[in-house]
């Protein structure tokens, strides 16, 4: 071993009799290796790499503070020794490697800000930012693996949601000439809204659910309204599925549905926007706020596929 570069990360049991404390003198040691045991993990290094920088760790081994010692003259820090060579290194160069994942970089900054280190609190913070910046999304879309998971993200979430179900495995017809183009503008719409109202509603993809294409809204843990955007047709001989893109249904809904955000309080701009109606808007003030809210209830109305399942050859009078 030369220099004050040599470390050792061995662990040791906490056993022996009570520490002792002593005071350690700049002068007296100089480049002398001290012993560290930082939480059971052993460091060799020296009191000039510990007193470089103004830090706790100067405080401890420039006689400013006492310091615990076992019987064989181990100094006790009781801290995690995990990230302690880091620490180290960081003390010698003025600069680190800064581990790979987040919760490393964390751990780390949490040891640097005990000991004071500045610095090192500076790196992981930038650190912590770039890696947020780069990799972590601006729209999460959950989706949605069983039934249960379905209703545990409904009761869970604080937001409003907004479910978009297509699977075309569940259709045993030929599609309409339009329904493929349809159906894409409905998946389109989904990802706009997503985007849109991110972080206030979460929208939630489900594609093992028994219909083709349909749009449910909630609020509050209740399901409000759904829009469904298939039926069945018929044409010549045979009968088809049919997909439609209700693009203005769904929007109302939408809007519908942010009346629920966390603070539950009606917002009045939006129930006015999200009625069908605004002939009646000539009333007083309280019986129009009144009519809003009762308008807004009405059409939070289950919309249901309508089958057609009239026999080949049958002609409407």
């Amino acid at each position: 071993m030369s220099g004050d570069t040599c470390l050792t990360t061995t662990l040791c049991p906490a056993v022996g009799p009570k520490p002792k404390t002593c005071s350690f003198k700049v002068g007296s040691l100089g480049n002398k290796y001290v012993r560290l045991n930082v939480g059971g993990s052993l460091y060799y290094t020296t009191v000039q790499v510990l007193t470089r920088h103004d830090t706790m760790l100067k405080a401890m081994f420039s006689g400013r503070m006492e310091v615990l010692t076992d019987k064989e003259g181990w100094i006790l820090i009781d801290r995690c020794g995990k990230h302690f060579g880091t620490i180290l290194n960081y003390l010698r160069d003025d600069t680190i490697a800064l581990p790979k994942h987040r919760q490393e970089i964390k751990e780390l900054m949490a040891e640097a800000k005990y000991y004071l280190i500045q610095g090192l609190v500076d790196m992981c913070q930038a650190a912590l930012q770039d890696k947020k910046d780069l990799y972590e999304p601006v729209c999460n879309i959950p989706i949605i693996t069983s039934p249960k998971e379905e209703e545990r993200l409904i009761e869970s979430s604080m937001k409003p949601v907004v479910k978009l179900l297509y699977n075309r495995s569940n259709n045993k017809y030929s599609y309409t000439s339009n329904s493929d183009d349809n159906l894409l503008k409905n998946i389109e719409l989904f990802d706009k809204l997503s985007l849109r109202f991110n972080g206030r509603v979460l929208f939630i993809k489900d594609v093992i659910g028994d219909e083709i294409c349909c749009w449910s809204f909630y609020g509050q843990g209740r399901k409000l309204a759904e829009v469904c955007c298939t039926s069945i047709v018929y044409a010549t001989e045979k009968k088809q599925t049919k997909v439609e893109f209700p693009e203005a249904r769904i929007y109302e809904e939408t809007l519908n549905v942010l009346l629920y955000e966390t603070p539950r309080v009606p917002d009045n701009s939006l129930l006015e926007a999200t009625s069908r109606s605004r002939s009646q808007a000539s009333h007083s003030e309280d019986d129009d706020g009144f009519e809003l809210r009762d308008r807004v209830r009405r059409i939070h109305v289950k919309r249901y596929s309508t089958y057609d399942d009239r026999q080949l050859g049958h002609h409407v009078g």
